[in-house]
């Protein structure tokens, strides 16, 4: 028998899971801190974008068969090791992710009001590291840094009345919150031009249609139409949106106004952030985003900082700090450990391009560990728990923690999330 782990539940834990479990004599087991799967399925993806979401369908597929395990609410590095996973396992797969936070490297970055996506997405969406946050909502302003999907997300659900949230699985703490949110104008900075937002036409469309929010672009940040021919389609498309938005009348109570070729500086305030010192930018020929001196200032109570992410070191794991992932030889870390999806490639692309990157690492680790070893593998792993009084929570356990959320569920929400592993563990009576 072959015996692989894979630390991490997401997209890229499940895709490699799924090329893995069609190979004879093989037994993997899927990892996961938390006593829930799925990784930013859960807690990434927006929770209006329910969608999105449904592709946990497939991974449920991959994880109900004989030979795929999900070993949740164990912690790699203190209920067990690289070292001891490594020793027991033909391969260990990193599938970790980049779920923290790319510094705001600024003055002013550590005041209060000013927070990361990862942790602001993390309130929202229910994560247990996060569900604290309460990030301050009652100044009328609120800068949102970056020009990519994400600083969309967060200005949305910014943006929704509590009506819009229907059918969405956003927490309970959150959607209360916001109900009683103060805000009513959001900024969206970003350093080059439209021509160079990393933003699709879907989620910028989905602006346009808000209730009670106009999205805003000054017509002088947008090149000559005819530019737009230059662009794939897909881009194309995304710059109309952002030029529809130049006709919209300030007839809604919120705004959220794209300033383009915008780069904070600083952050000011007493204790709390209370304004944005930006400067104003310019692109030269290889499309480098330079400061041109001048300066202006955006009051805002709430900073959110949407400028990317990095995956957690390991101690003992080689690592690239500059990329903020594990270093790697096309996913080959050390002997029988391999890295796959945002901890191999750093935080590009999207879920889906994670789905060739795990069959291409799950073919490399068969082609790799040939017949196998005689490790100990899952068993090995039951009997080091088990001597820690370490319990897992298995797939089981997880359907019956879904169905408990499930059941919770009022106004045709799909579910209402636990955001404590103490409430999980409680569903499932320990």
């Amino acid at each position: 028998m072959r015996h692989v782990a894979i630390v991490g539940s997401g997209p890229a834990g499940y895709y490699t899971a799924e090329t893995l479990q069609k190979a004879d004599d093989i037994a993997v087991d899927v990892i996961d801190r938390l006593p829930v799967p799925y990784g930013l399925i859960r807690t990434g993806v927006a929770p209006d974008h329910q969608s999105i979401k449904a592709v946990s369908r497939r991974y449920e597929g991959t994880a109900l068969t004989d030979n795929v395990r999900f070993v949740g609410h164990v912690s790699v590095g203190t209920d067990v090791t690289i070292d001891e996973l490594v020793a027991l396992y033909d391969a260990v797969i990193l599938a970790t992710g980049a779920p923290n936070d790319r510094p705001l490297d600024i003055p002013g970055a550590d005041l209060g009001g000013v927070i990361g996506s990862a942790a602001f997405v993390g309130w929202y969406n229910g994560h247990p590291d996060f569900a604290d946050l309460n990030p301050p909502l009652d100044a009328p302003g609120v800068v949102v840094i970056g020009n990519g999907n994400v600083a969309l997300d967060v200005a949305r659900i910014l943006a929704k009345t509590p009506g819009e949230f229907a059918g969405s699985d956003i927490v309970a703490h959150a959607r209360d919150a916001l109900a009683g949110s103060a805000v009513r104008h959001i900024q969206i900075l970003g350093r080059r031009g439209p021509h160079q937002i990393a933003m699709t036409p879907k989620e910028l469309g989905e602006l346009g249609h808000l209730e009670r929010a106009s999205p805003r672009v000054d017509p002088a940040d947008l090149p000559p139409e005819g530019d737009d021919a230059l662009l794939e389609p897909g881009m194309r498309k995304s710059v109309t949106h952002l030029r529809s938005f130049t006709a919209n009348p300030v007839a809604k109570p919120v705004t959220i106004d794209f300033d383009f070729f915008a780069m904070p500086v600083a952050l000011e305030g007493d204790g709390r952030v209370q304004r944005v010192i930006v400067e104003r930018t310019t692109l030269d020929a290889d499309l480098t985003s330079h400061g041109t001196g001048e300066t202006y200032a955006l009051d805002a109570g709430l900073v959110i900082s949407c400028i990317g992410y990095q995956t957690p070191p390991i101690p003992g794991v080689p690592y690239e700090h500059g990329r903020g992932r594990f270093a790697s030889d096309e996913g080959r870390i050390l002997p029988g450990l391999y890295a796959v999806g945002w901890a191999r490639r750093g935080p590009s692309g999207t879920i889906g391009t994670n789905k060739p990157d795990g069959a291409r690492i799950g073919e490399m680790v068969l082609e790799d560990i040939g017949r196998g070893a005689g490790k100990a593998g899952r068993p090995g792993l039951d009997a080091l728990l088990a001597s820690r009084d370490v319990t897992p929570v298995t797939f089981r356990d997880w359907r019956r923690i879904e169905e408990a959320e499930v059941a919770a569920a009022l106004d045709g929400r799909p579910r209402e999330k636990f955001t404590s592993i103490e409430a999980m563990l409680t569903a499932l009576g320990r």
